[in-house]
């Protein structure tokens, strides 16, 4: 049995504040402190320092010496063009994951476990296994630039910030995720990039739908 590998902290803490922007927490103009974030997070500021160096590169916020981070202005084509790449990116990796035989059993019955207790169901249980089978299928694309890219592109679970939205988002994405994997399991390498391209684009939707459209 293969081991899982763990999503590296700065990536993480990248795409919580990465997803705080999409959603609207934090706003155009709005000031990020390292130390704050930090604080927050329960990190310390190394990861933190790391996480706003790849949110500069992407275009999210502008650093400021010794200041801290300004929100940049971001647009509503700016999201999506980031998520027509994770659809173009991480639909090939599901299909080169099934071509390649990945090992899926033990994903498939932590999501069974998942979709058996809907009703009862833990954020943090959800979003470990979803970084756990992202993770899994990039690892298993088994092409290195392609899984650099595409954690660069991590941003979460495409939700707003709780509630029965949320919840139904996570009970969705389940059975994505169920399909997916089946999918990969079964080495049906095209019917994995459909089913993680409809995944992806329905995250681009529920985050689209969030955002101002003014902006």
């Amino acid at each position: 049995m293969d081991a899982l590998e763990l999503m590296p902290v700065r990536v993480r803490i990248t795409s919580i504040l990465k997803k705080a922007i999409y959603t609207g927490e934090y706003h155009s103009g709005d000031e990020l402190s390292l130390s704050d974030v930090a604080a927050q997070l329960g990190v310390s500021r190394t990861p933190v320092r790391e996480a706003f160096q790849a949110l500069e590169a992407e275009g999210l916020i502008t650093l400021r010496m010794n200041r801290g981070a300004i929100v940049n202005n971001i647009d509503r084509k700016f999201i999506s063009d980031i998520f027509d790449m994770r659809v173009l990116l991480e639909s090939e990796a599901a299909a080169r994951a099934a071509a390649n035989g990945m090992a899926t059993a033990e994903l498939l019955e932590r999501l069974f476990e998942l979709r058996d207790h809907l009703d009862t169901l833990n954020r943090a249980d959800y979003e470990a296994l979803n970084q756990d089978l992202h993770m899994a299928i990039w690892t298993a694309a088994d092409n290195h630039k392609l899984k650099s890219y595409l954690l660069e592109l991590w941003n979460g679970p495409s939700t707003g910030r709780g509630g029965d939205e949320a919840a139904a988002h996570y009970r969705e994405s389940t059975f994505e995720h169920i399909a997916i994997l089946q999918a990969v399991r079964d080495g049906k390498a095209e019917e994995a990039r459909s089913a993680m391209a409809r995944h992806i684009a329905r995250s681009r939707e529920n985050i689209l739908k969030r955002y101002p459209a003014s902006l």
